[in-house]
């Protein structure tokens, strides 16, 4: 558009692009063009009713004809005006009537005027006449063709006048002739640079005004890139904590009660590492659409809210509503039916977890909201993931805010909050305490507890956990090792444990300190955690086991990875999880729970199986024949100084009796 102002302004009137600008200048120009006629016209009637004064002293014997015509001519003229301006008439139209009724006004007053005894007078008065209606085009906006025809014509009819009317020299009217030309090239010029520096100030303004929409137009594109998610489309976080204030505002004004979801693609770091970004990427993509279709058809707000996390916003007239949505949406991804192979629970697509939060009275800011979904976000993905969670703050497990938590896992070592308990391991063939599994408890600074399904997956997020689990087995070494409490003492390790550097040194110089067998050490790894097998991790327990510390396989059966644990690492102890023995009740259990044994005596190791409640349990594994047993019904968990009640002779005597 600056382009096309330049060549407008350079090219010729013959090119399209400039009568395109003539044509768009006169559109624009048409009211002002309108206006600046009609003020001119009153002007120059006022101006021409005023110089009725002149009639009276220079020819004072025909005043009264001439004054009687300007009055006729001028107040016509007027009439005609707010007539062609009450129809609506163009402006070239208006221009041309003002112009002829300047012209009329002229040579009816010239006419009457004529008739003057005074021809002297006369002849110099009609020249000073002359030059008023030919500058009397300067106060109209008149365009130059009109201007210059309008003060042709009062140039033609003055020297028409000065050759039949004036009674003076022939050298004389040649000099006043002149003098009228000059006067008519003089206004003809200066009104021709008028419009010249009008369209200039046109283009000008034109140019302006398309700067300023390209201004605009490219902060509106800035302001839609900085609120906009540029691999979804949609709204980004900035935007949509916007859009939280907003409705926020609302609650806060009206009561307009609104709920937050949050919405995270389940394993979708796995996915990348297997299918890589590019397909990473399209996976985010497809999900966004389909959340969008299922967000707008209801009215709410979406956008993605950092990495695989969406946020949906939406007006809540009842928690049950959102429910709705959230399982929609969590259903509606399922059933997309987007491979998934490399998933560690088995489940071959892409699913999500949902958390859900809602405004309640109590709550004082709109991050609280957020933060509550998040919590609830956390609980469904603990809960196994591909399920919706509504937060409940009379629900035990959102009784402790995960922030609270991470914050007291700083100081939870110095500050002697983290504990350790110790969970009997029976040899059912002995009946001796042969073992014991070290739990870590955890309490806030007013002495609520935390359950290790919190706060441990809290201390992997934040790091806490490998001070934590340094001090774990420390701890465990010197009360149960040194005391000679157990002949074994296990621990669990995380995976961020397992890949630290140094952690194999760690362990031989606690041995060392303490002067412990490797042997009588074991770390528990859970099957079900996301670790990958890779170099870092068999190096480390390859280092482990030349230490001679032994590595158990915990909670075997509830993950994916099991068999290729099982066929890569050779483990010393395989903890079966409690939830086949529980299941045991029935047929089909109790086949799937021998058929676990039979798989793990092939593979020659030994088995443990935890969760043993009930006598009935404790009756079918001594059927089965398993050398050691875990739970409830052998021996709660119980600091180390309680641990030398749990003697041999009362689980001889219930062995006896369920014998």
């Amino acid at each position: 558009m600056h382009v096309l102002a330049e060549t407008a302004a350079k090219a010729p009137s013959s090119t399209r692009s400039t009568r395109e600008l003539r044509s768009l200048y006169d559109q624009q120009s048409e009211l002002v063009r309108k206006v600046a006629t009609r003020r001119g016209l009153w002007i120059a009637v006022v101006a021409y009713l005023g110089y009725s004064l002149t009639d009276y002293l220079f020819i004072a014997d025909v005043a009264r004809s001439t004054i009687t015509a300007r009055f006729i001519v001028g107040l016509g003229a007027l009439c005609i005006l707010e007539f062609l301006l009450r129809r609506k008439a163009m402006a070239n139209t208006i221009d041309v009537a003002s112009a002829i009724s300047v012209s009329t006004g002229y040579l009816v007053w010239l006419v009457m005027a004529q008739m003057t005894e005074d021809r002297a007078a006369f002849s110099y008065y009609m020249v000073f006449g002359a030059i008023f209606m030919m500058s009397v085009n300067l106060f109209f906006r008149f365009r130059s063709s009109v201007a210059i025809a309008s003060s042709a014509a009062n140039m033609i009819i003055f020297i028409g006048a000065l050759c039949v009317f004036a009674p003076m020299a022939f050298t004389h009217k040649l000099i006043m002739g002149a003098f009228c030309i000059s006067c008519f090239i003089f206004t003809a010029y200066v009104n021709l640079e008028l419009n010249k520096e009008r369209y200039k100030v046109f283009l000008n303004a034109l140019e302006a005004s398309l700067q300023q929409a390209a201004a605009d137009e490219r902060g509106n594109a800035l302001l839609h890139l900085s609120n906009t998610d540029s691999l979804t489309g949609l709204e980004n976080r900035r935007a949509i904590d916007q859009r939280l204030r907003d409705y926020w505002q609302r609650w806060l004004d009206d009561g307009a009660s609104f709920a937050v979801l949050l919405i995270d693609v389940d394993y979708f770091k796995h996915y990348n590492d297997c299918y890589g970004h590019q397909q990473g990427d399209q996976c985010l993509v497809t999900i966004s659409e389909h959340l969008q279709q299922t967000a707008s058809s209801c009215g709410a707000v979406i956008g993605r809210y950092g990495g695989e996390e969406f946020i949906v916003i939406k007006s809540a007239s009842s928690l049950d509503d959102m429910k709705e949505l959230a399982e929609a949406i969590r259903r509606g991804v399922a059933e997309m039916a987007l491979p998934h192979q490399h998933r560690r629970d088995g489940t071959p697509i892409i699913t999500v977890s949902v958390g859900v939060s809602h405004t309640r009275s109590e709550i004082k800011q709109v991050d609280k909201v957020v933060h509550e979904a998040d919590r609830a976000l956390y609980a469904a993905k603990a809960g196994g993931r591909n399920v919706v969670a509504v937060f409940d703050v009379t629900d035990s497990k959102y009784s402790v805010d995960r922030e609270d938590v991470a914050a007291t896992l700083k100081i939870a070592l110095d500050q002697k909050l983290v504990s350790l308990v110790y969970q009997p391991i029976r040899n059912m063939q002995t009946g001796m305490l042969d073992g014991a599994e070290a739990l870590m408890r955890l309490k806030m600074l007013d002495g609520t507890p935390v359950g290790p399904d919190v706060f441990i997956p809290i201390a992997e997020r934040t790091g806490a956990i490998v001070a934590l689990g340094r001090w774990a087995i420390r701890t465990t070494c010197s009360d149960l090792l040194v005391t000679d409490l157990v002949r074994v003492a296990s621990v669990n390790v995380s995976p961020m444990e397992l890949k630290k550097p140094g952690f194999a040194d760690y362990v031989a110089a606690i041995l060392a300190e303490f002067e412990v067998d490797g042997g009588r050490l074991a770390f528990e790894i859970t099957e079900g955690v996301e670790l990958e097998i890779d170099q870092d991790l068999v190096r480390c327990i390859s280092d482990l086991r030349k230490l001679g510390v032994q590595v158990w396989l915990d909670d075997f059966g509830t993950g994916f990875a099991g068999l290729s644990w099982l066929r890569l690492i050779d483990f010393d102890t395989v903890k079966i999880d409690r939830s086949f023995l529980h299941d045991s009740h029935t047929d089909r259990g109790r086949r799937m729970l021998l058929d676990i044994i039979t798989l793990l005596r092939n593979r020659g190791v030994s088995i443990l199986v935890e969760g043993v409640e009930t006598a009935e349990h404790q009756r079918l594994m001594l059927q089965y024949g398993i050398h050691y047993l875990q739970g409830y019904h052998i021996a709660r968990p119980a600091p180390a100084d309680q641990l030398a009640t749990n003697n041999v002779l009362p689980f001889l005597e219930t062995k006896k009796n369920v014998g």
